[in-house]
């Protein structure tokens, strides 16, 4: 027997419900997270989680959180993109290596090749994020901001590894400083907080402080071997803050 059909017209049927799609800020969070268990999984990998060592992963993990929850702050204030984007995840990823490196550093771990190939792989992921976000077409203040930011703690903490595992003397911490001597140098003098110009002189030689930094975690070079190295890096800081600085000078004079 036919079953009876409804003149219910089709437009009159209930809409199918749209899916949501995570925001970026949600996404970002659920990364953290994940990042935060990457960061133990990496460190027990590489070096073991011991019961002398375990208090320190978890400062490694308080310190690799309260950076990505600050960062996560700035991208619910100005982020302008309705997607998150891989880009800002794998900036997110080298936040967790240097969170390994974090607790390397606290451990006191001598230099070994399992520091230098996780260090040189986060500077290879400096290469792939920016070009990632103009791939995607979502570059963002926020993005650039939060590359830098990892790029300055990046520095600080390869430095201080540098200077107190016997990889080089303690003027080593100079090469990590250079960022935030600026910041609090912008706190006194606001016409430094004007918008810098695009330099790609200004890239490479961050790449060359990093590179540095991270050629002190190999073995055969930890004993002071980089010294005229580790100078020339600080000398090209010197010239590449100088030539900014001197920038924003004129350009501050020209506004006036």
């Amino acid at each position: 027997m036919r079953q009876p059909t409804s003149n219910k017209p089709l437009g009159d049927l209930p809409a199918k419900p749209a899916s949501i799609a995570a925001s970026p800020l949600q996404v970002f969070c659920g990364g953290a997270l994940i990042g935060a268990f990457l960061l133990v999984f990496l460190y027990d990998v590489l070096f073991g989680v011991t019961a002398e060592s375990v208090h320190l992963v978890a400062i490694g993990v308080g310190l690799y959180t309260a950076a990505a929850t600050l960062a996560a702050f700035r991208l619910s204030r100005d982020f302008p993109h309705q997607s998150l984007g891989v880009c800002n995840l794998v900036t997110l990823g080298r936040l967790v290596i240097v969170g390994v490196l974090c607790v390397v550093v606290l451990a006191q771990i001598a230099p070994n090749w399992a520091t230098f190939g996780i260090a040189a792989f986060a500077l290879a992921l400096d290469g792939i994020d920016g070009w990632l976000a103009r791939r995607q077409g979502l570059a963002s203040d926020f993005g650039a901001q939060f590359d830098v930011e990892v790029d300055a703690v990046f520095a600080v903490v390869l430095a201080l590894y540098a200077a107190t595992n016997g990889a080089a003397g303690p003027y080593v911490i100079l090469l990590g400083l250079p960022h935030y001597l600026f910041w609090i140098a912008r706190l006194q003098l606001p016409w430094l907080n004007q918008p810098l110009r695009p330099s790609f002189a200004r890239k490479a030689v961050c790449v060359f402080q990093i590179g540095a930094l991270i050629a002190l975690q190999i073995p055969v070079f930890a004993d002071g071997r980089l010294d005229l190295i580790i100078a020339t890096v600080t000398l090209a800081l010197v010239w590449s803050f100088g030539r900014d600085i001197l920038w924003l000078w004129r350009k501050r004079g020209a506004e006036t």
